[in-house]
């Protein structure tokens, strides 16, 4: 059976799945942007057909599953910003306090779709935005954008760390020994592989092997956004492989009309993260 292989972490504000027995750990992150929920649907199916071809000692992407996980332990957070998301799926009461602030700061961007076009967790701080790794730097530039004060999207908070699920995902990440992590977003269909001047080793080898699996262009960040990111972090803080998937092609939020093309996509780099 598989539920004794498949373990649930409650880690804060979000759940996390372990999955496998292998000394190798590796670390998908979905939906730390609130509309690219999406990538929540990825992981999830992902872990899905996983435990099917599991039971069925049967292969996915070609590999047996059952040979990965006794090699891997593959550790997931499907949503990282669930708040967040709730907001822009219309789950969230519209009497609610948080409903009502929220509101509140979309009517200072009114070029910014309500909720369709938030990015931020509940607070409007961009999780993406808080980590520390060049956090000043981030700040500097989105303070000239604009982005000042809590927002839909692109701000950076008062500091590093500020918010509770970037704290989660920061002290879970310490208190593990992944060793290459995968954070999802939408969308460009673009694999963000680097931090400044780092190049953990057989990142680039790496991330040419999942860019050609997917279909998916091999970018070095852009730099406005190239600062304070969980991948960047990561990158910084252990110099081994991290990437950020900009997954899809259009506007977000994605229709779900585009995720069988997604998954298709995306199931080459989920696997060969794993093994690679």
């Amino acid at each position: 059976m598989l539920l004794p292989l498949v373990t649930v972490y409650l880690a804060c504000l979000f759940i996390a799945l372990r999955f496998g027995t292998g000394s190798k750990e590796v670390f998908y992150c979905g939906t730390t942007h609130a509309n690219e929920w999406i990538t929540s649907t990825l992981l999830m199916t992902f872990l899905e057909n996983m435990c099917v071809a599991y039971n069925r000692n049967s292969n996915i992407y070609g590999y047996n599953v059952k040979t990965i996980l006794t090699k891997c332990t593959l550790y997931i957070v499907p949503m990282l910003n669930p708040d967040g998301v709730n907001l822009v799926n219309g789950s969230l009461n519209f009497n609610s306090n948080a409903y009502t602030y929220a509101r509140y700061i979309a009517r200072k961007y009114p070029d910014i779709p309500f909720p369709s076009g938030w990015k931020a967790n509940i607070n409007g701080v961009d999780l993406n935005l808080q980590f520390p790794a060049g956090w000043e730097n981030a700040k500097k530039i989105k303070y000239s954008q604009g982005y000042t004060s809590p927002s839909p999207m692109n701000y950076v908070g008062s500091a590093p760390l500020t918010e509770p699920e970037a704290q989660a995902l920061y002290n879970f990440t310490l208190s593990h020994n992944f060793r290459i992590m995968i954070t999802y977003h939408t969308q460009g269909k673009e694999i963000y592989w680097q931090f400044q001047n780092y190049n953990p080793p057989n990142s680039l080898r790496i991330g040419q092997q999942l860019a050609k699996s997917s279909g998916y262009t091999l970018s070095k960040t852009p730099y406005n956004s190239s600062f304070a990111g969980y991948k960047d972090w990561f990158i910084q803080n252990y110099n081994r492989p991290g990437y950020t998937i900009e997954a899809g092609l259009g506007t977000n939020p994605l229709p779900i009309s585009q995720f069988d093309e997604i998954y298709n996509d995306n199931l080459g780099i989920l696997v060969l993260s794993a093994l690679l």
